[in-house]
């Protein structure tokens, strides 16, 4: 989640997950999955410097919380990927 401001200086927080797209020109425009679009007084940069920091905070607090590595996260080769066969008998 992450808090952007209206037009109007109203504060709201929106799911970064349902951000569709972002537009600036000059205004910025969020446009939701769900179609919905908000003005807000937030730059297109600043909004996703605020995605990624959420994401980041995510990520960190599950790494924290569990055995997970986010390195494994990434696209393995193939051989590490397929399960290692023993040698015919």
């Amino acid at each position: 989640m992450i808090r952007l401001t209206r037009l109007n200086n109203q504060a709201f927080t929106v799911n970064s997950d349902l951000i569709k797209f972002v537009e600036q020109s000059p205004d910025t425009l969020v446009t939701l999955i769900n179609g919905e679009k908000i003005v807000v007084r937030e730059s297109a940069d600043e909004i996703l410097r605020r995605v990624v920091a959420f994401r980041r905070t995510v990520l960190e607090g599950l790494s924290r919380t569990s055995n997970w590595d986010s390195s494994a996260s990434r696209l393995a080769p193939a051989e590490r990927l397929e399960p290692k066969r023993e040698p015919p008998k």
